[in-house]
């Protein structure tokens, strides 16, 4: 019928289409079912022509549980038919780019060329593909992509996968929204001029809504129908019975009828055609499709009661007899059918799939299926709970720890009543985990304890000693964890060795860090090598686990280049695998090392998205830490600070690690460094500090933790409290030596510790220099702080506070420009950054241009040579 009152929006479609050269952007189409957002998308690109954007499609489809990555697929494929013209049609994700090569893969292939990327009824998307779309929307600035998701708004409620993502776009500046506003009384007139229908009836019954309008205006001679339903089935009126029910089968099939099926289902192309003539069915990449959802539905809804089970199960035998491995779609149709066993069947081997191919979210969905059609718990009590455990586990990978207990729970409840001492064990193991990631450290150990105790002897003792092990770890007394790997060695279940069996790589795994924290060199080389074993077996979380320790290790020991090189690697991993808890924790991990490194912008991005996602407790420790610091540092809202480091403190009592501990203890002094008064839980540092000194890899928390105490007036006595063993710049500065203790902070990288030794020293010009520091870093409540300090030691002729507009900021720089700055500093040109970061070099030289600004720099070589300064080498 052509499009009415759309001319805004298909400008606003245009306009990024044509300025997608200066950098990508986002659009999102948001309205009712019928609304026309597919049909405004359609007019405004069509067929992109072969010297424009590359024109990639990818849609969600209304199953049970969404296919894993499928519109990601989709677009990959249609992206694979473009660079193969006149090739075969290819099966989604078939061509030479998968999806589940990664989302740098992903956006390599999209932003090759200038795109408009089109995920269409993203109300169906799969959580996998919103993890690949959010890695690219935090990248499309620099991307020639014009993203454009169109969706229901009105089903989008919380818990909804889709809002991560709308998250994101919602803090772009580039993004642009376009909500289909329902046609006038006047274009429903335009509509169905000559037809004979009331428009104002018509606009009564139909909202407005395109679509119905449309099939008003299709059949005129019909009487005016009171339901869409009748519109649509109006144009059914000339099928016989057989045709009607061959329609209705097609509209069986959500996703579109696979072509192979027809034989065997007995369509043939004269029924084919006939069906083509209703105006209802269209041709689809992948098969026979509706040419819209709401016409599937009202065909579907015709069948009549029980009629629609009875068209699922045609399909169902249709599509085993074809030999089907599309586990999804056969439990999309196993449920409708209402058959509980095949449902349950392929629901679990769906999971298995997902698991495997990294979309944990979806693994959660199909088991939470298998098991409700599982039946009676009396007589099936060994098969939930295997259920119940592998679900528990994919719960825990998706941070939703609290279902996570739930379901380990009544998993060991079913083995208790069994009387399986080894299933009880596991579930014990199991929870032992999840209770450690819920910062519950005392139920973790208890828990682990008991797996220990009641696998011995069986092949689960290794993995409970493993877990055991890795908590003695985790609070640095490695003492008790060897002790436990070397118990382990001589059991004589023990695993052959770490590339046989997953107990064994953790063992190693623990090992390793263990050695790394104790500064032994080759726990790096044999952690990285764990993990690449995890990985090549598709242990996902044991995997990212090592990249997890390894970068903490560091960042604690302030290897900064060598941690940010280990979490360029593994945070993606976190993403393509689908696993949020670990994600989660690194991420808090990369907004403590900005923090250190003085990239106050980028760390505090790192720890809002990590705490507004709702992050497990143990991984919101630092992220609390972060913000609580920068907002410290800044501002000063101490209302803000307070949330943030009572939240840090008490998480990390729960704990009970002292590097945890003794951070918060360093930030509290700071805090009461920045506004005075008394803090009771100052009175508790050397309790703490006594503890932490004889644990290994303690030397920078202690050191931390002694230098804030002794500027607020509560120095501990190093050498009386046994707490000599710190690390150099924390002791060169409480031994007075403060110009030595900025030159070695500077050297490291970190600029605000190197400025709070200055302001501490006697040397008046470096003090300054330090106060003048401070206000290019942007630290106005530290600033403030430190005249007040000069001025109360009668230090004059304090330089004018400076403007905001006067400042190098190299803090304010986000982690993508953080990105360009680095390769800028290697020397890399225009076109070089185009190539690297997929981008024109127009667009690269913008984000250049803005990073000199902050940096207040002249020149690209200057960039380069400070570096170091600036922690971007």
């Amino acid at each position: 019928m052509g499009l009415f009152e759309r001319e805004p929006e298909l400008a606003t479609l245009r306009d990024g289409a044509r300025r997608i050269e200066e950098g990508g952007r986002v659009v999102t189409v948001t309205g009712d079912a019928g609304a026309g957002k597919t049909s405004l998308i359609r007019a405004a690109f069509g067929s992109a022509p072969a010297s424009g954007p590359h024109l990639l499609r990818g849609l969600c489809d209304p199953l049970t549980t969404p296919r894993p990555l499928g519109p990601i697929a989709d677009a990959l494929g249609e992206l694979d038919a473009i660079s193969r013209p006149g090739g075969s049609n290819v099966a989604p994700g078939g061509g030479a780019t998968s999806p589940l090569d990664g989302e740098g893969a992903f956006v390599a292939a999209v932003a090759d060329r200038a795109t408009v990327l089109v995920i269409e009824d993203a109300q169906w998307i799969d959580a996998a593909s919103v993890e690949m779309l959010r890695y690219l929307v935090r990248r499309i600035d620099a991307l020639p992509v014009l993203l454009i998701v169109s969706y229901r708004d009105t089903v989008i409620g919380v818990g909804h996968p889709l809002l991560p993502l709308l998250g994101d776009v919602a803090r772009l500046e580039t993004a642009s929204s376009i909500t289909m506003q329902p046609l006038s009384v006047a274009s429903v007139a335009a509509v169905l001029a000559g037809t004979g229908v009331d428009p104002g009836r018509a606009h009564e019954l139909t909202g407005g809504n395109p679509f119905y309008v449309g099939e008003i205006a299709r059949h005129p001679d019909q009487r005016l129908p009171s339901t869409i339903r009748d519109a649509v089935l109006a144009s059914t009126t000339a099928l016989d019975g057989d045709d009607l029910e061959t329609l209705q089968l097609i509209a069986s099939a959500p996703d579109a009828l696979d072509d192979r099926l027809l034989p065997g289902l007995g369509i043939d192309l004269p029924q084919l055609r006939r069906l083509e003539a209703t105006g209802l069915i269209v041709r689809a990449r992948r098969g026979i499709a509706f040419r819209h959802e709401l016409a599937r539905l009202a065909v579907l809804d015709s069948a009549g009661p029980g009629g629609a089970s009875l068209l699922h199960r045609r399909l169902l035998t249709a599509l085993e007899a074809l030999g089907s491995n599309d586990y999804a779609v056969l439990t999309h149709h196993a449920e409708a059918a209402g058959d509980d066993a095949r449902t349950r069947r392929y629901a679990a081997l769906a999971a298995d799939v997902a698991t495997r191919t990294g979309s944990h979210s979806e693994a959660v969905a199909f088991l939470e299926l298998a098991l409700a059609h599982l039946g009676d718990e009396r007589t099936h009590r060994r098969e939930r709970a295997e259920m119940l455990e592998l679900l528990s586990t994919e719960q825990y990978m998706v941070s939703r720890l609290p279902e996570s207990i739930a379901s380990i729970d009544a998993a060991l409840r079913l083995r208790e009543q069994l009387g399986d001492r080894e299933g009880a064990a596991a579930a014990h193991d199991r929870r032992a985990v999840v209770e450690y990631y819920s910062a519950r450290r005392a139920a973790a150990e208890h828990h682990a304890e008991l797996a220990v105790a009641a696998s011995d002897g069986t092949p689960n003792g290794p993995s409970a000693r493993a877990t055991l092990a890795y908590l003695a770890y985790r609070r640095h007394d490695l003492a008790a964890a060897r002790a436990i790997l070397l118990e382990a060695e001589h059991d004589d279940d023990a695993p052959a060795g770490p590339h046989d069996d997953p107990a064994a790589i953790r063992f190693a795994i623990t090992e390793a860090a263990a050695a790394l924290v104790e500064g032994e060199p080759s726990g790096r080389p044999r952690l990285l090598l764990r993990a690449a074993q995890a990985l090549d077996r598709s242990l996902d979380e044991v995997g990212t686990t090592a990249f997890s320790n390894l970068a903490a290790i560091d960042i604690e020991s302030r290897r900064f280049r060598e941690a940010e090189a280990v979490l360029a690697r593994s945070i993606p991993l976190t993403v393509e695998r689908d696993i949020p808890i670990c994600y989660q924790w690194q991420t808090g991990m990369r907004a403590r090392l900005h923090l250190l490194r003085g990239h106050w912008a980028a760390s505090a991005e790192d720890a809002s998205n990590i705490l507004d996602e709702g992050s497990a407790p143990l991984a919101s420790v630092w992220p609390n830490l972060v913000l609580g610091l920068v907002e410290l540092r800044t501002s000063g809202d101490d209302a803000t600070v307070s949330e943030h480091l009572d939240t840090a403190w008490e998480l990390a009592l729960e704990l009970g690690e002292s590097l945890m501990i003794l951070g918060a203890l360093a930030a509290i002094a700071e805090r009461r460094w920045m506004s005075g008064g008394a803090d009771a839980r100052l009175d508790e540092a050397p309790a703490h500090l006594g503890a932490a000194a004889s644990l290994p890899g303690m030397q920078w928390a202690i050191g931390e933790l002694m230098v804030w105490l002794a500027r607020v007036g509560r120095a501990v006595d190093a050498d009386a409290s046994g707490l000599a063993r710190i690390a150099e710049p924390h002791r060169l500065e409480l031994a007075g030596r403060h110009a030595e203790a900025a030159a070695a902070w500077f050297a490291l990288g970190s600029p605000f510790e190197a400025s709070l030794a200055e302001l501490h020293g006697t040397d008046r010009e470096a003090a300054i220099g330090a106060l003048i520091r401070l206000e290019e870093m942007g630290l106005d409540a530290s600033a403030a702080r430190a005249r007040t300090l000069l001025a109360d030691r009668g230090i004059e002729g304090l330089p004018a506070q400076r403007r905001a507009s006067t400042r190098s900021n190299p803090s304010g720089l986000t982690n993508r420009q953080l990105d360009v700055a680095r390769l800028v500093a290697k020397g890399l040109t225009n076109a070089e950054l185009a190539t690297s970061l997929y981008i024109s070099p127009k667009t690269a030289d913008h984000h250049v241009s803005a990073i000199l600004a902050k940096l207040g720099l002249s020149s690209r070589r200057e960039i380069a040579r400070r570096a170091a300064e600036f922690g971007i080498d």
